[in-house]
């Protein structure tokens, strides 16, 4: 399975507006000490994933927690509250033992519910169809969306973007 690859996202059709504030203007790599001091958690009921992602974002100093499950995501979401979350939405149905369909928006939703993680900013990942999921996300409060495989470099630019901006308020 590739995750980190190279690849350009087309743009836009003139006059449609990305969802998601773009990231092919700047491209440049934030430096590696991004991550010292802060926390991501990784959700993926993929362990391919997570250990991608737990590699390329302890290598830019992060602390990197994992979850595979919506239960556990939430439960570690609140004792821990890292800087950002990362998060897939797509789960097969046999995903978690708590007996709830779990998926990303539902993950979303649950953390919503509890103040000290509802601001966290979530970062969507998937390797599902991205016109399907991209509005949900920004709707759900997402502050960006990949696709799978993902290009490393504007991941990184937008979770920086993400940790030092914060999760922007919600509109009514």
């Amino acid at each position: 399975m590739k995750l980190f690859g190279k690849w350009q996202k087309a743009p836009p059709p003139p006059g449609e507006e990305a969802p998601f504030a773009s990231t092919e203007a700047s491209t440049s790599r934030p430096s590696d000490s991004i991550g010292k001091g802060r926390k991501i958690l990784v959700v993926d009921d993929n362990q391919v994933v997570l250990k991608a992602f737990e590699l390329k974002l302890q290598a830019c100093g992060f602390e990197v927690l994992t979850a595979t499950e919506g239960a556990a995501a939430v439960s570690a979401a609140r004792q821990t509250k890292p800087d950002l979350i990362v998060l897939d939405i797509n789960y097969p149905p046999d995903v978690g033992s708590s007996g709830l369909q779990w998926d990303g928006f539902t993950i979303m939703q649950w953390m919503g519910r509890f103040q000290e993680v509802a601001n966290i900013p979530v970062i969507i990942i998937t390797s599902g169809d991205a016109e399907k999921f991209k509005s949900k996300a920004a709707a759900a409060g997402a502050v960006d969306f990949f696709t799978k495989p993902i290009n490393f470099d504007q991941f990184l630019v937008s979770v920086h973007r993400a940790i030092t901006q914060g999760k922007p308020p919600k509109t009514p």
